[in-house]
């Protein structure tokens, strides 16, 4: 979205990349756990904090800032990232807030049973 905003801005492609790596920077380490496999949590309020973030990185980007890591070094940290974590991580609705005692609970009162595990970390 970062890209977006600078090219409809008049910003240039290296402007655009540096507001690239400016924004997924900010986002290394997210996970994806849709509560009962859906988008409406934590997803859309994840979505408009990362256009809050974009706006940011564009403004950083038109006016001069740089990112000291080049956006295709970003993107593959990001990509070794995602490939490092769980699977009950990465979009599966198996972990993350998704395996919290309320997601359980919303998923079987949606789908009538439910995919996710609570771990162990949320019980202690």
């Amino acid at each position: 979205m970062a890209v977006a905003i600078v090219e409809l801005a008049g910003g240039t492609p290296k402007q655009a990349a540096e507001a690239m790596a400016i924004i997924l920077k900010n986002m290394l380490g997210s996970v994806c756990d849709p509560v009962a496999g859906l988008v409406e949590v934590p997803c859309v309020k994840r979505d408009a904090m990362g256009a809050s973030n974009a706006m940011t990185a564009q403004d950083m980007a038109l006016a001069g800032i740089t990112s000291q890591i080049p956006c295709d070094e970003v993107i593959g940290v990001m990509y070794a990232i995602g490939q490092s974590m769980p699977s009950a991580l990465r979009e599966t609705a198996e972990g993350g807030l998704a395996a919290t005692p309320t997601g359980i609970r919303l998923e079987a009162e949606i789908f009538g049973k439910p995919k996710a595990k609570l771990v162990d970390y949320l019980v202690n």
